[in-house]
């Protein structure tokens, strides 16, 4: 099939790569602008990289209602667009560009995680498991039919980039039974159920603090949920810290936040629900990653 391909990061990159080794015809490949590295570099998306290696034409529009924009998705003519990941909102007059029409790969099990960082949330809520949906695309973000899903469980100790990279292998897979059967005219549509929406909003720097009110778990979820970026973050022992993992402690009456013990295990915190939490990796301000134990060697905490 002759697809018009759309993504930016490391997880659309997979598709991309699925779609060239199914055998498709990708007769263009849009992508997020090149950003700015230092005063002579920038940098390329990882969809973009991946489409030079293959020597794909690519397209990095500033705006995708410019009549430029529109007049390129025309000219290239495509069957099938397949966006993963974007960035970007699309018009109707590209919506609506190729026969088959724009479907779309997305992290999460739609109705749930509909928008920015689905990946993350689903961490974040504690959930047991997610997947990925490919679905029709539609005016109003991720509300599209579905044509299919696949469901995946979510690793006690599993953290959002990990989660990320099993999802693009997910999707990508996911998305190649999509296009076989949009060949052979066999493919699903399923209307979502709206009342069962939830929204994954975008990540920011405010959420990275930790409260150690919450619940072990709670805290654990946050810290997973929130890799590589913004990182939780706590102060322990008068010092700042990033937070990358934990590990389960055991039953604690002392207050939330107390540091309870500090050694080769890790640090060892009490939280809200009487529990206590185990911080194994951790990065200090203007330091490296690196297990807890390992600074403690240079930075021990006296209780």
């Amino acid at each position: 099939m002759r697809i018009l391909f759309m993504g930016t990061p490391p997880f659309a990159a997979v598709s991309l790569q699925r779609l060239v080794e199914d055998g498709h015809s990708v007769c263009g490949v849009f992508t997020q602008p090149d950003k700015p590295r230092n005063r002579n570099k920038v940098t390329f998306s990882p969809v973009k990289k991946y489409a030079l290696s293959q020597s794909l034409p690519v397209y990095q529009p500033e705006r995708m209602r410019e009549p430029e924009t529109i007049a390129a998705v025309g000219e290239l003519a495509p069957e099938l667009i397949v966006v993963a990941a974007y960035g970007r909102i699309l018009p109707e007059e590209i919506l609506r560009a190729a026969p088959y029409g724009a479907i779309n790969v997305h992290s999460s099990l739609l109705p749930k995680y509909r928008g920015a960082a689905p990946i993350n949330w689903a961490i974040l809520d504690g959930e047991a498991e997610t997947g990925v949906t490919i679905q029709y695309m539609a005016q109003e973000l991720d509300t599209g039919d579905i044509i299919l899903q696949k469901t995946t469980p979510i690793g006690e100790t599993e953290d959002a980039e990990a989660l990320t990279g099993r999802l693009a292998k997910l999707g990508a897979e996911a998305l190649s039974e999509a296009v076989r059967a949009l060949e052979r005219g066999t493919a699903g549509r399923t209307p979502q159920d709206h009342a069962r929406q939830s929204y994954a909003s975008k990540l920011s720097r405010e959420m990275s603090p930790v409260d150690w009110t919450r619940s072990a778990r709670e805290i654990s979820c946050q810290v997973r949920g929130l890799i590589p970026w913004p990182c939780a973050s706590a102060e322990l022992a008068g010092n700042r810290f990033k937070l990358y993992r934990t590990a389960p402690g055991r039953e604690t009456d002392q207050a939330p936040g107390t540091v309870l013990s500090a050694g080769k295990q890790g640090i060892e915190v009490a939280c809200g629900d009487r529990r206590s939490l185990w911080i194994t990796e951790l990065q200090a301000e203007g330091g490296k990653r690196m297990s807890a134990a390992a600074y403690l060697l240079g930075h021990p905490i006296t209780l």
